[in-house]
């Protein structure tokens, strides 16, 4: 260890109090190495994709700004993600919409194959990383009406099902030529704007058509599969289909995995303490991390108190290998690729200060009745020289310390995006 450096220093100084609490910061740092990161593929475009660009969004999706620099192509995309993980520390994975396929000729969702795909295959490989996959069910004439799986009409119903399915196939083939599982989530967008007479009927269709999408068995080692609900939408403020209750019953009945998106609730609601509520009954969680500002809207990653929240139930819980982290903000006012690295460094940030909680002191006094020193405990914590553990974890992983990324990210903005859209 370089103690000529002033990050180490502190570092050593940092460790020697943590170790004094019993907590071994190396292994806290081992620990994080572990737990992987999937980054939003569509914050890097503003949700354009590459099927048709010029499409407005619909589906109450909706990214506001006009940010210059955005990529136009899959290779712009890429670079651009790949200077973003570069600058965050730890392991990170991609996650892919169906709309980002890539090829020649017009096609259409339900004839999706592994073949518009193979781009994003090959740049992961080369890089060593996972893909994650969405099916796009919404920005598309068959969802103009709002509706898609629990569609009223059949063959309109059959469109989305079909979308689905082969979605599920690009998935696994993502798997299988990465050795690791691609996690899949549904969502979508149906519900009406104003109040239905019948609420049943849509939610009937949709756990059927979802059942008919699941029906083909999956490789675990390869596939996993994932529903996310939501309280409401734009143009869906009254009724939503798919909501929490739908999904945590669908998701315990057939035994897949739960997506918890800290934007698709009430205000006053948070992801946080679902977790440990939900875990018993599912396989595996997905979590959408993000930040609602009044609704769903999806704003960057702070490093708050929700966001800590979340990470200290994944630890204090021991099920990071059970819960799938996830992104899912897009905001196009500010530099897209500052926006995935304040994030992603964010949420990485909450799970370290959580590894780095004296937990056999909390859980001692905790089992104990000593309420009075388990709040104490907490306190104190919050004070501890984590951020030193922080810069020596940057540093040993050779990311950026400190804003010493800010300026990597003007100087490519300076060089590489002039000339974008």
């Amino acid at each position: 260890m370089n103690l000529d450096s002033p990050v180490t220093a502190a570092y050593q100084l940092a460790r020697e109090q943590y170790a004094a609490l019993g907590v071994d910061s190396e292994a806290a740092m081992a620990r994080l190495d572990t737990i992987p990161i999937s980054l939003n593929c569509w914050q890097g475009d503003d949700v354009h994709g590459f099927e048709n660009p010029q499409r407005p969004l619909s589906g109450g999706i909706a990214a506001s700004g006009n940010y210059p620099g955005r990529p136009r192509n899959g290779d712009e995309l890429r670079a651009d993600m790949e200077l973003a993980m570069a600058l965050i520390p730890g392991p990170c994975r991609i996650n892919l919409h169906a709309i980002y396929l890539e090829s020649d000729r017009p096609v259409e969702r339900n004839a999706i194959r592994p073949e518009h795909f193979f781009r994003w295959v090959d740049w992961a490989k080369a890089l060593g990383i996972g893909l994650d996959f969405n099916p796009t069910c919404f920005s598309h004439p068959m969802s103009d009406d709002g509706m898609t799986l629990a569609h009223p009409d059949p063959s309109v119903r059959q469109f989305w099902i079909e979308h689905c399915q082969a979605s599920r196939v690009v998935s696994a083939s993502f798997g299988r030529a990465l050795g690791t599982p691609s996690v899949m989530n549904i969502w979508v967008p149906d519900g009406y704007k104003d109040l239905p007479f019948n609420r049943k009927a849509p939610r009937q269709r949709l756990m059927e058509a979802l059942d008919r999408v699941l029906a083909e068995p999956m490789d675990p080692a390869c596939h996993r599969d994932a529903v996310e609900g939501k309280l409401f939408g734009l143009g869906a403020e009254s009724y939503t289909v798919g909501s929490n209750e739908f999904y945590l019953a669908y998701a315990v009945s057939r035994r897949i995995m739960l997506c918890l998106d800290a934007g698709h609730f009430h205000p006053t609601e948070v992801i946080s303490d679902k977790l440990s509520a939900v875990l018993p009954f599912v396989p595996e969680l997905l979590l959408h991390v993000s930040r609602p500002v009044r609704w769903d809207s999806d704003h960057v990653v702070l490093l708050d108190d929700e966001t800590q929240a979340i990470a200290n139930e994944i630890v204090r819980a021991e099920a990071s290998a059970r819960i799938h982290i996830g992104l899912d903000f897009f905001d196009a006012s500010i530099n897209r690729i500052a926006a995935w690295t304040i994030g992603t460094r964010n949420m990485r940030k909450a799970l370290l200060r959580a590894l780095l909680d004296p937990a056999s002191l909390l859980a001692a006094a905790e089992d104990g009745g000593d309420t009075t020193g388990r709040l104490a405990i907490l306190e104190e914590t919050k004070t501890l020289p984590w951020t030193a553990v922080w810069d020596q974890y940057c540093l040993a992983r050779q990311a950026p310390v400190g804003l010493q990324w800010l300026e990597r990210v003007r100087q490519y903005e300076r060089t590489h995006t002039p000339g974008r859209i």
